[in-house]
């Protein structure tokens, strides 16, 4: 091969884009990476790396185009087409994963690795059906990983299969006893009684591991342990211990995961600054195809059930929890997703996205979720913060907003065990800010944007869901089917760690909750009561 500065061979410019890679010289490991698939264009790893590095150059759009450029010509090497798959997954490129995954689930007699890649691949898809074959395949293989079995049992719950997952983890902690996913998971599988629960095993296992741990590792871990007691104990009415442990947990995870209140304040300030109503008339035809159709709101606020309530319906089906919006905004805006840092440049480059883009993206990456219906009800609550991109974007599809009282919400944000993604429900001051935040949006959504999106109040569905339910599906332009009302028979997957609550009849238990611990809850309601979103005590 020659290049402009004399011959070259390609194992060369692989080194020197590896020495570019390893000192951040991106440029210079562009045009490695671009002369080696200039003569060697079916290179999958080089595609793969180039992708990067164009990346991490904070090029979006750009570190796309090598991935897709390769499909139509990938090696039988499935270990390099699962590293793509997980590219195209993260650029928003669902439909080409989709495809390379039906590719790599060709390869005869793949090892339990590959096995319980695919599953979590699928799992990122949202296929939660199509991922429990091979993370079976992979159990029977004699996997031997505690997140492949923690993956596993997982499936079988958003399947509904519930017994079976419940075994799954029970023997996962019998093999690691400090797996605290494991822990976490279990108890959430039933209410815990008197007669079955695994308080002993936790207090055991808590006594175990450090009291103060340094390492954020062991710090998660033992929070994880120390929601399963909090989970238990709530469950047994012994609220004065439960909350002392959910006491400890949050105080470990708030530790692990600082909220920025200043970042959420911008973030709110920003979306409030939008330019109102620009592109929002539904005058434009409808798009072909199925119709999303959002549910937003606050986490824990009853969107799952909202969302069990539609998918009911014959013409509907449940993509669940999807990022896609949030993803194909990113990508047109050229703007690497980041959070809230990542949707504050988004905002700032708002004048120039371009909205009928973003959406025929979306439609393109998502319509197939419908799987053969009319609609498709996308269930991410965080979409709150994109009302007037989907209004944009997506005039035609329908915006439900589910409203619960601010305390039962709050308090079953508290109370949830979300990992390292949520830093505003470990401590009571971050969490009404947080809240105060959501509630400012909703106020300028409802005055910027009228009749943008239907209010949906939990509280009225659960009482009397045959008055509701009609007034929501005719929003949607659905006509009404009984079975709407009843969606503990909905036996589509659902991805939630409150799957045995969801597939029970419509009920009220949900309601008033946080009154177990008015008492420890008083600095919360006090701080919603002075922004007057709740009565005072």
């Amino acid at each position: 091969m020659t290049t402009p500065g004399g011959p070259i061979s390609l194992d060369t410019l692989r080194q020197r884009a590896k020495a570019c890679t390893d000192g951040r010289r991106w440029p210079d490991a562009q045009a490695a990476l671009e002369t080696i698939l200039q003569h060697a264009p079916n290179d999958l790893a080089a595609s793969i790396q180039l992708s990067d590095v164009l990346f991490r150059q904070g090029r979006l759009q750009a570190s796309t185009r090598p991935l897709l450029a390769v499909l139509g010509r990938l090696p039988k090497d499935a270990p390099l087409i699962v590293i793509l798959v997980q590219h195209l997954v993260a650029r928003g490129e669902i439909v080409a994963a989709r495809a390379c995954l039906d590719l790599l689930e060709q390869a005869p007699d793949p090892p339990a690795d590959l096995l319980v890649a695919q599953a979590n691949l699928r799992f990122m898809t949202g296929e939660i059906r199509e991922a429990l074959q091979p993370a079976a395949r992979a159990m029977r293989a004699g996997v031997r990983s505690p997140d492949a079995w923690r993956l596993y049992a997982m499936l079988l719950q958003f399947n509904g299969r519930i017994d079976e997952a419940r075994r799954v983890l029970e023997q996962c902690l019998e093999r690691w006893p400090d797996f605290g996913d494991a822990a976490a998971t279990v108890v959430d599988l039933r209410k815990q009684t008197p007669e079955a629960n695994y308080l002993a095993q936790l207090h055991e296992q808590l006594r175990r591991l450090p009291a103060h741990p340094a390492d954020p590792h062991q710090a998660f871990v033992r929070a994880e342990f120390e929601y399963a007691v909090f989970k238990t104990l709530d469950d047994l009415a012994r609220h004065e211990e439960a909350w002392e442990a959910l006491a400890r947990c949050n105080d470990l995870m708030h530790r692990l995961n600082p909220y920025d209140a200043a970042l959420e304040e911008a973030l709110t300030d920003a979306l409030i600054r939008l330019p109102a109503g620009q592109g929002t008339s539904r005058q434009a035809p409808p798009p072909e195809g199925p119709t999303p159709i959002f549910i937003v709101g606050m986490p824990r606020s009853g969107t799952t059930l909202l969302d069990r309530i539609l998918s009911s319906h014959s013409q509907v089906a449940s993509a669940g929890e999807i990022i896609d919006f949030w993803r194909q905004l990113h990508w047109v805006a050229d703007v690497l997703p980041a959070k809230a840092k990542g949707l504050l440049r988004v905002i700032e480059r708002s004048d120039s996205v371009d909205a009928r883009e973003v959406g025929r993206r979306y439609l393109k990456q998502t319509q197939w979720r419908a799987q053969g219906r009319r609609y498709y009800v996308d269930k991410l609550p965080g979409n709150i913060q994109l009302v007037a991109f989907i209004r944009r974007a997506l005039p035609h599809a329908p915006i439900l907003h589910m409203v619960r009282d601010p305390m039962d919400t709050c308090f079953s944000n508290f109370k949830a065990m979300f990992g390292n993604i949520s830093p505003y429900c470990y401590e009571l001051g971050a969490l009404a800010h947080y809240y105060r935040q959501y509630a400012r949006l909703v106020r300028h959504w409802h005055q910027a944007l009228p009749g943008a999106m239907l209010d949906v109040s939990y509280a009225e569905l659960v009482r009397d869901p045959a008055a509701v339910v009609p007034r929501v599906l005719a929003h949607c332009g659905l006509e009404v089917e009984q079975a709407c009302l009843r969606p503990e028979r909905n036996t589509s997957p659902v991805a939630t760690r409150s799957t045995p609550q969801v597939r029970e009849s419509i009920h009220t238990r949900g309601l008033e909750q946080w009154r177990h611990y008015e008492r420890q809850l008083a600095p919360l309601r006090a701080e919603l009561a002075t922004a007057g979103l709740c009565a005072p005590a």
